[in-house]
């Protein structure tokens, strides 16, 4: 249990620079610029999804966090938060350099996880356009008052720290719970109901992937390098897996949840398909 509990500490721990630098800028955002001027920046455009994808490739489930705030407040699209989910690589990579593995295997992985958060996110914001916003947004303001905090009474860097305290025991808690949960279920478990099973592989293998939690990548991406996991399914995993972005999305953006199912079964059957096309095509990394 206690390594449980400091697992759940250091995980945590991570997320603090990312979340901080997030609410500061949100903060100086709300503040000094006008009400008008955040439409402007409703959405991030064509290159959203181009730079998501990118930003996404870091290491770091950070990335994912701070994209659920920006969100959130409308900075940026859902093409783009769906981009960032999707090419997230999370533990996936340190994992693979420690393991040893082939370089052109991690470039196999990253690259498709960067194409398929690059489609997917186009799709969504210039195709399918299915996120239909009210002009309601979800600003620090309201997050004060749903709180109680009363941070917008205080200093910028106040305020940030106070709101970045507020999700990071949130994501502790959750963390802390997951962590408990993996670490009496075990590993041998999760290989028992994935293990190279055809379409079924990759549906569960999401599942797994949408943990919010580092684990779960942890998990797949050891399974996979063991000769456990079969291609598809491993993407499928990988690419539901955007870290503790989910759990601050569906926390920061409650009163959107309707928005937050959508992307999760976006997120789910996107990662879900690739994962069995590569299956059915015979393809292997």
């Amino acid at each position: 249990m206690t390594d449980v509990i400091l697992d759940a500490l250091l995980d945590t721990l991570k997320l603090l620079p990312f979340l901080f630098i997030t609410y500061l800028i949100l903060e100086v955002i709300e503040r000094k610029a006008e009400g008008g001027s955040l439409k402007l920046v409703r959405q991030s455009g064509a290159w959203g999804p181009v730079i998501g994808s990118a930003l996404g490739l870091v290491p770091q489930c950070g990335f994912s966090a701070s994209a659920s705030n920006l969100y959130a407040q409308r900075l940026i699209s859902a093409g783009t938060l769906l981009a960032v989910f999707l090419s997230t690589s999370d533990e996936m990579l340190p994992i693979m350099i420690s393991s040893a593995a082939a370089p052109s295997l991690i470039v196999k992985v990253l690259a498709t996880k960067l194409a398929a958060g690059l489609v997917v996110g186009l799709l969504v914001d210039k195709v399918f356009l299915f996120f239909k916003h009210d002009g309601e947004t979800v600003n620090l303001h309201e997050i004060c008052e749903q709180e109680h905090c009363h941070c917008e009474e205080r200093g910028i860097l106040v305020s940030s720290l106070l709101h970045t305290l507020q999700i990071a025991s949130f994501i502790l808690i959750i963390v802390f719970l997951l962590n408990a949960a993996i670490h009496y279920i075990g590993e041998d478990a999760f290989a028992g109901i994935i293990l190279n099973k055809p379409i079924a592989g990759p549906m569960l293998a999401a599942v797994v992937g949408l943990i919010p939690n580092c684990a779960s990548s942890i998990v797949i991406t050891e399974l996979f390098l063991s000769g456990s996991m079969s291609t598809g399914a491993m993407l499928s995993g990988l690419l539901a897996a955007s870290g503790v972005g989910l759990l601050v999305l569906f926390r920061i953006n409650k009163r959107h949840m309707s928005e937050n199912l959508k992307l999760l079964c976006v997120l789910y059957i996107a990662s879900v398909i690739i994962g069995v096309c590569f299956d059915l095509l015979n393809i292997s990394f």
